[in-house]
Parts: structure tokens; sequence; C-alpha cells
């Protein structure tokens, strides 16, 4: 998407970075990453190799939660820097930033 398009209301920003990221935080997020790329090329092993759906499902599940482990960080992350920044800054960004919480909320919720 180009640079200052709208999507879903929002302006998006090609290439965006975060205000502050933890490094601490990275490290364990590109740890569960990769554990979570591992997971998956298991996954497809398993289904190469016909193993029984229910313990697919099983690896799938856990797939799941680790990825969501992962959006909780990232979310603690966003709040903690990049939301504080632009809700201190001013009212537009503030309202901006309030509805792409709400936003983020809503569908890392589901």
């Amino acid at each position: 998407m180009k640079s200052g398009t709208k999507n879903n209301g929002h302006a998006s920003v090609a290439g965006r970075k975060a205000e502050g990221v933890d490094g601490d935080a990275k490290e364990r997020n590109l740890k569960r990453l990769r554990r979570i790329e591992g997971q998956v090329r298991g996954l497809q092993k398993m289904v190469e190799d016909d193993r029984y759906c229910a313990d697919i499902m099983v690896q799938i599940s856990s797939v799941h939660e680790a990825l969501r482990a992962v959006g909780r960080e990232l979310m603690r992350n966003h709040l903690k820097h990049c939301a504080t920044t632009a809700i201190r800054s001013d009212k537009a960004h503030a309202e901006a930033m309030y509805d792409e919480i709400v936003e983020l909320m809503y569908k890392h919720s589901r």
C-alpha cells in the first residue's frame, strides 16, 4: 500500500516503524516466531504423512496459541510506545490512535 493511502478509514504508511521497541521483547518474539515456523513445517509434514486429523488439529491449536502470545507482546509494546507517543502528541493523533487501538483489539480478540 502506498504511503498516505487509506485503509478502513485509517492512514496507512508503508514502512512505518515502531516508536520504541523493548530489545528483550523483540528477541522473545523472534524466538517464538522461529519456533512457530518450525511448528508449521511440522504440520506440513504431518499432512504429507497422512497423520491422524485430531493430532494435526492439536498442533494447529498450539500454533494459534503461540501466535496469540506474540500478538499480546506486540500489543503491549504498541500501547507502551506507539500509542503513548500518539496520544500525548495532539488531539488528532490521539483520536486516530484510539480508533486504531479499538480496531486492533477487535481483530486480535477473534
